[in-house]
Order: structure tokens, then C-alpha cells, then sequence
């Protein structure tokens, strides 16, 4: 299949190229990068990770990034052109996975910072708490699909070069358990938890202030 850089560039990325002198540029590369499948090295890219980062756009247009850590693979190559992810227990705003279902619309970024390397991925999305893969992420609540409409690879020149310490101990084991955060601790947000939740913090030493909050996770003990 021929992809048409029309249906990938908008009219204002093309004035752009146009007023830098890139057109040509941007075109070898298109032609050179871009494609409408995940090939099999790519997916091995993919599925080496454990961490990427995800942008989606509300229907006002305000668009939002969030990072999303699990285990090596949290982001599931099911074929060429589909990926899904889940959704973990999270601060209850749902801001990408509510943006996901206003527009439908997601860009991942998937990054190694040790070699480094790095991969983009644009589609449509549907979101689900009864997908057929929810049995692959113990502790999700909900789980993305992605279908694939652009996969390409960037430049790594750019990425500065990082040395992975540990994997997060908060990423749900083969039970769906976790450890309960510090910031579900805090006193002010006591009243909007869950009985479950708020036993898990008495079980935990009890309630923290907001600055304690901050000094943990200055700390690095969110």
C-alpha cells in the first residue's frame, strides 16, 4: 500500500516545511520512514518496554501527555496494525483515557534512553473494561486498543542517555497487587477514597499531610 504524506502532513505542517525550505526534505523522509503497519522489529522494539509515553486531545482541542510504566511489554503488539495497553490505578482524573473516548484520537512514544533509540505511533483508539485482553494486565481497569494508522522512527540524536536504576515496585504483580501509594495518604483526599483505600492507609501508619506528601516524593517515595 502507497501512503499518501498528504494524510500525514496537515496544511500547516506543509506551510511550515515550505517556509523553512524542508519540503523536500520532508517528503524523502516520509517516503523513507513512515508506514501504515508495525513490522516485526519494530514490534520487538515495542514490546521490549516498559514505560511509554502517550498524547491524546480532548474535544476542545487541549491536548494532554502522560506517562504509562508497567512491566517490560505493557504496551502489546496483538498485530501489525493493533496495540493495546492498559489503564492502572491512577489519580481518578481519567484525563487520556477520557480523551481517548471523546476523540479517539492517540500518539505514543515509545523510548529506549540507554541505547538510545525511539519510535512513534499514531491512531485511533477505543477504550474497554470487557476487551479480550484484560486478562493480560492483572490490576487494570480498563484496557486501550490502538488501531494503527502511522508508525515511524525519529531521530535518536537528541535523546540524552540514561541508565536504568529499577523497575517501579507499583506496577500490579500476577495477582493485580500493589503497594498503596504515599499520595492516597494524604488527609485531604481521605473523604474521596474508597472504605478499601482508606483502610489501606490506616493499615499504613495513617493519614500524612500535603507537605509530608511533597517530602516523599522529593524523595523519590511516592
Amino acid at each position: 500500500m502507497t501512503l499518501d504524506p498528504d494524510a500525514f502532513y496537515t496544511p500547516a505542517q506543509r506551510k511550515m516545511q515550505a517556509a523553512q525550505g524542508t519540503e523536500r526534505l520532508a517528503g524523502t523522509v516520509f517516503d523513507a520512514i513512515v508506514w501504515d503497519a508495525i513490522d516485526a522489529q519494530t514490534a520487538g522494539f515495542i514490546e521490549s518496554r516498559d514505560f511509554f509515553f502517550l498524547a491524546t486531545v480532548d474535544g476542545a482541542g487541549r491536548p494532554t501527555v502522560s506517562y504509562k510504566g508497567g512491566p517490560p511489554g505493557v504496551c502489546h503488539v496483538v498485530d501489525e496494525r493493533t496495540l493495546v495497553f492498559p489503564s492502572y490505578d491512577g489519580n481518578g482524573m481519567f484525563k487520556s483515557m477520557g480523551n481517548a473516548v471523546d476523540t479517539g484520537k492517540a500518539g505514543l512514544l515509545f523510548i529506549d534512553m540507554v541505547t538510545p533509540n525511539r519510535v512513534r505511533v499514531q491512531g485511533s483508539v477505543t477504550v474497554s473494561d470487557t476487551d479480550p485482553d484484560m486478562g493480560r494486565y492483572p490490576g487494570a481497569s480498563l484496557v486501550a486498543r490502538v488501531a494503527v494508522e502511522h508508525c515511524f522512527l525519529n531521530c535518536a540524536r537528541y535523546i540524552h542517555k540514561h541508565t536504568r536504576v529499577a523497575a517501579s515496585p507499583y506496577v500490579p504483580d500476577a495477582s493485580g497487587c500493589q503497594p498503596h501509594p504515599s499520595w492516597k495518604r494524604i488527609d485531604i483526599v481521605q473523604d474521596a477514597l474508597g472504605a478499601e483505600d482508606r483502610a489501606k492507609t490506616a493499615a499504613e501508619g495513617g493519614t500524612i499531610t500535603m507537605d509530608d506528601y511533597a517530602e516523599k516524593l522529593m524523595a523519590g517515595k511516592s
